[in-house]
């Protein structure tokens, strides 16, 4: 919970708790995952980490984007991003992890990642 209130995510937790702290498994220690150990003490942020790291990527993709318009391998790949997060977040409001007006747009996605980085 403390690293959780430091601003790590679940899987840089997990790497602490391996690397510094000796435990290979947090389940097999706590028989729970670290998603829901954070879960439980209301410590899980808003959004999902998977959908977050994809959000940090597309701002660093747009921001390429902006400064190299004619990179066509670039375009391709911001919108193939775009259709994955897209396709994420479906999934997310289906199971109720997201709210069902969330919608991505590229300038929410700047402000979400400034807020969360």
């Amino acid at each position: 919970m403390k690293l959780a209130k430091d601003g790590l995510q679940c899987a840089q937790i997990g790497l602490v708790l391996r690397d510094q702290y000796g435990i290979p498994l947090v389940r097999a220690v706590a028989k729970k995952t670290i998603g829901q150990i954070l879960t439980e003490n209301q410590l899980n942020p808003g959004i999902p980490d998977d959908l977050f790291n994809m959000l940090k990527k597309a701002v660093r993709l747009h921001a390429h984007m902006l400064t190299n318009k004619r990179d066509a391998h670039g375009k391709h790949g911001m919108e193939l991003l775009e259709s994955k997060i897209r396709r994420i977040v479906k999934y997310y409001k289906n199971t109720g992890k997201l709210p069902e007006d969330w919608k991505y747009d590229p300038e929410t996605a700047k402000l979400i990642v400034e807020k969360g980085a």
